[in-house]
Formats: structure tokens, sequence, C-alpha cells
């Protein structure tokens, strides 16, 4: 039999919360007969959607809460309300009691790193969090971090992003070498700011599980070039957002031109299944659940204005990171990392490396 794995719920994050989470956990349950959840919430509001959903009721354990974080909430705000109290705290302590495996939460994503960061502290070797993102590609999909976790970051932060992107490329691709390339304004050496080029020298001299191919631009990212991509939170964030819009953008338009006309709308109806695909492909929800990398314990973050499709998605990416023991191969990378490190320090003290 295989092992029963638990994920903890923090059911009133995002929009909707309960509305959202329990439906989505009951898509996720269907497919995964060993999984087992708690979950986190307002009992009023928890209890009659448990009802409504048996699946989820008989394979869950629910503790109610009567604090939960608000997404307008600032995270000092967040964590004055809600230490030790709110659904959101009380899911990632399950990681750190080892009663889950997993923490998911669609709410504030300040107050979620915030309290991550609190509660599981980060790994031996990091410095700073980042959060990882699923991207899909003209190749499949790709690993982009940090898409707003670490504003700023030196040539050693961006090399552990390298490093926990690669990891968790591994667990969710399943390949043993992931390309890594570095988010750069040209793909020429001289090219980018100091920072990318000292973690581009560490990359190369690194010996890890990874096949690091250089520096790539943004419309690299879509291509698939690589399949993680290692940017700072600022920069990231910025791209992960003009891609989403982008995608609605691109939507907008093609509903709007097959609905101008009635030659449009009849080529529409014979070329149905392919706008389908390209839907899908385009859909959001499919991509979503952003890990927070870099702790002693699984964090992912759903995007808070999603719905049950959606919530499932980043429920699956949290099934994918424990099943493939995502914290065990970023500490044998961060071992490998550390003595490079210190190989590159003894023997070159001058040589400016960021620490």
């Amino acid at each position: 039999m295989a092992d029963i794995l638990t994920i903890a719920l923090d059911a009133m994050g995002g929009d909707l919360g309960p509305d959202m989470v329990i439906p989505g956990a009951d898509l996720v349950l269907q497919k995964n007969p060993d999984l087992r959840l708690l979950l986190f919430g307002d009992e009023p509001r928890v209890a009659p959607l448990l009802e409504a959903y048996p699946r989820v009721r008989e394979r869950s354990a629910f503790f109610a809460c009567s604090v939960w974080i608000s997404m307008d909430d600032k995270p000092s705000q967040a964590l004055r309300r809600g230490r030790r109290v709110s659904s959101m705290w009380q899911a990632i302590e399950s990681v750190k009691q080892g009663r889950a495996s997993v923490a998911v939460s669609a709410g504030n994503t300040g107050a979620l790193i915030a309290m991550s960061k609190i509660i599981l502290d980060t790994m031996v070797g990091i410095s700073r969090p980042a959060i990882a993102a699923r991207w899909p590609t003209l190749r499949g999909e790709s690993i982009v971090l940090d898409v707003g976790a670490t504003i700023g970051a030196n040539a050693e932060q961006l090399f552990d992003f390298a490093i926990m992107g690669e990891a968790m490329a591994r667990c969710l691709f399943n390949l043993e070498r992931p390309k890594v390339g570095l988010l750069n304004v040209g793909v020429e050496e001289i090219k980018g700011i100091e920072e990318v080029k000292e973690a581009a020298q560490l990359l190369r001299e690194s010996g890890l599980p990874m096949e690091y191919i250089g520096f790539v631009e943004g419309d690299d990212i879509s291509k698939g070039t690589a399949d993680v991509v290692v940017t700072e939170g600022f920069t990231g964030n910025i791209a992960l957002k003009t891609a989403e819009g982008t995608a609605k953008q691109i939507s907008a338009y093609l509903k709007s031109e097959m609905n101008r006309t009635l030659l449009s709308r009849m080529g529409y109806l014979l070329a149905r299944p392919a706008f389908r695909a390209l839907r899908d492909k385009l859909d959001p929800r499919t991509m979503n659940g952003g890990v927070l990398l870099g702790l002693n314990g699984i964090v992912v973050k759903s995007h808070g204005g999603t719905d049950p499709l959606g919530f499932a998605a980043a429920l699956e990416v949290a099934v994918d990171m424990a099943e493939n023991h995502l914290i065990g191969k970023i500490g044998a990378d961060l071992a490998a990392k550390q003595a490079l490190m210190d190989r590159l320090r003894g023997a070159e003290p001058e040589a400016g490396i960021a620490s």
C-alpha cells in the first residue's frame, strides 16, 4: 500500500475562501486515493461545505479557527493578528510539527511568506526564500523563480535560486539534469549587472545535477529554452504579471473577433477544437501553484483569485513536491554548493564573489 500523504489547507485563503478550497480539494481527492487533508478554517463557513462534499469530510481532519488573514492585510498586521491562531498560521505550523508534509494557501502572499519564514525558518545555507512558478512554454512547461518573495538578490542568492529551481524541476518534470538559464538583458557574457555575471560564474563551476546553458532573455521563457529560469523577485514578478495580462489580452481579442461577423462565427464553429486547445493552453488555472522554496518545509501558494479547478492544480503541485522529496533534493545540492563556495573563497579571497 502507498504511504499516506497529508496536506494542510488554509481553508480561508483566497477571494472565495472555503467555497473554492473545499470543492478544489474534492477534485484532487478523487485522483489521489492515498491523500489525507488537515483543514483549518471558520467552522460556520466550512461545516456546511463538508456536508456537501462527503469525500472531503471523510478524508480530512477539521480544526476550527476564529481568525483568518484577509487579502488586504499587511504582513505586519497579519503577524500581530494571526500569530498562532489564524488558519494560515496553523496550516504552516502543522508542517513544522510533522503532522502534514505540505501547507497550501490561496491567502495573502506577503503574510504567507512572513509566517512561513518565522515558523519554518530557512534551510542551512539559504539566506532568502524564493517563489517558483510553473510557466507554459512552446515546449511544455518551465519553472521561473523568484516571482516575488525576494526583491533584489546577490550572486550567491541567485545561485541558491538555481539550486532550488533545478531540484523542483527534477521533482515536477522527472529530469535528471534540468537546463538552467539566468534571465538577463542579453545572452552575451559581457552584458548584465555584476551580480548576474558572478552568479553565472558560480553556476558554470557548480558541478551540480543541472545543465547551465548561460544567459537567457525574456522571450526565451515562453520558448522553453531553459527548464529553469532564474531571476530576482522584482523582475520575476513583473514578467509573471505581464505574461498573465498578455494571455488575457489574447483571449479577449479572439473572443471579440470570433463574434464580430457571421463569417467569423462560422469559422469558429469549424475550428472549435483548435480554439478549445488554445484556450486550455492559455488558462492560468492549469499552471496554478507557486512553491515557496528555501524553507525547512514545503509551502505552496495558490492564486487568490482562482476557482476550484485552479486550486486543485495547486494541490497537485503540493502532492508532487512531497512525493518526490523536494526538501531532501535541495539539501543535498546545498551541501555541494557549500563545498564549492568554500573552495572559491579559499582559492580566490579577493575575487569578489558575493556572500
